[in-house]
């Protein structure tokens, strides 16, 4: 009788083993839609989500679109057919979801905007992201200090750079800086000798760093001929890697050319390497681990019935509502802090800035 119910003990036992795993599971599906492989910011904002997901016991399906957005469009679609409770999405173009958003909605699904606003639709429920006019003032703010503008005796020439117009963040980050440099262009400290500012001339089409490369060679062979570039708004490391490569190209960095003072976004490690040789000013570090936990615990609280946390309710206004959002707080990097922050906070080990 003793090993018939040491038997039975054991078999309860391997039962639960195997039961546990199915529980884990009970909270449902959640659809992670991200726009490209190209950015390793995108990467890692995906497969944190999907690991932090999996530990509070939902089922996440992780798709990358490839900056294609009917990819992005057939992914969604896909996942609310295939029962997605929540669907977390990284737009490609904020603009173009309307559709898939009211079948979403039509079938109870719930929907966060991630990093990037969702436009033109009533079905965004949340937005988790960071406060990015407060990106721009960041880089502004650097790339004036870069410029050591208090003490100049002469206007510095800076050329602008803004990121995709079909990515709502990119006006936030424009706006920001310019709430910095325009009174400095307007008392002619600052002056952009190719005259070309506004998004509508300054953008770059899916934040495509070869675009911001050819976009540079051209300013320098057309403005600069008998000027040099003190400096460069750029919204982006991806485009801050073009920049300075167009740069390079025509002896900035080298000689009695220094290299004009270049700012980014997101603190990519090719870019974290580049201010620590010297090249790139600055990048604005935003640690999407955190922005994938704000993530993780909104749609917790949708799942229990409740409110979601937020921390603005006026900004995000995307054609058709306020969309209630949370946002998380941006970190100006230099050669200055750059492993401090980075290193601190465990984002990057010493080797790979080393490496």
């Amino acid at each position: 009788m003793k090993f018939f119910t040491s038997l039975l003990a054991a078999a309860a036992i391997t039962v639960a083993g195997f039961a546990a795993p199915a529980v884990a599971q009970e909270k449902g599906m959640v659809g992670i839609s991200m726009p490209t492989k190209t950015s390793t910011r995108w990467i890692s904002d995906g497969e944190t989500m999907e690991k932090l997901f999996k530990e509070a016991g939902y089922t996440p399906d992780l798709q990358f679109a490839d900056d294609d957005i009917p990819n992005q469009l057939a992914q969604i679609e896909n996942m609310v057919t295939k029962g997605a409770k929540v669907l977390v999405i990284g737009a490609i173009d904020g603009t173009t979801l309307s559709d898939i958003l009211q079948k979403a909605a039509d079938a109870g699904v719930k929907v966060i905007a991630y990093d990037r606003l969702i436009r033109d639709s009533g079905n965004v429920d949340y937005y988790a992201t960071f406060d990015n006019f407060q990106v721009g003032v960041l880089q502004a703010t650097s790339l004036v200090e870069g410029l050591k503008l208090d003490s100049a005796t002469e206007p510095k020439n800076v050329e602008l750079f803004g990121g995709s117009p079909d990515d709502n963040n990119a006006f936030f980050f424009y706006d920001g800086a310019m709430s910095v440099l325009q009174p400095l262009i307007d008392s002619g400290k600052i002056v952009v000798k190719s005259g070309q500012m506004g998004m509508d001339q300054v953008g770059t089409l899916r934040w495509d760093g070869a675009v911001a490369q050819a976009r540079m060679e051209n300013l320098l062979s057309s403005a600069y001929t008998d000027a040099k570039v003190d400096g460069v708004l750029s919204p982006y490391d991806g485009l801050s890697i073009g920049i300075i490569s167009a740069l390079k190209g025509v002896g900035y960095g080298s000689g009695d050319m220094p290299m004009p003072i270049v700012t980014g976004q997101d603190a990519e490690l090719p870019s974290v390497k580049s201010i620590l040789a010297g090249e790139q000013y600055s990048t604005v570090f935003k640690d999407t681990r955190e922005l994938a936990k704000v993530t993780v615990n909104m749609v917790n609280a949708i799942m229990d019935g409740k409110e979601p946390e937020v921390n603005d309710t006026k900004t995000y206004e995307n054609g058709v509502k306020v969309v209630p959002s949370y946002l998380l707080k941006p970190v100006s990097v230099d050669k200055s802090n750059a492993k401090d922050v980075l290193v601190g906070s465990g984002y990057y080990t010493e080797d790979q800035l080393n490496n």
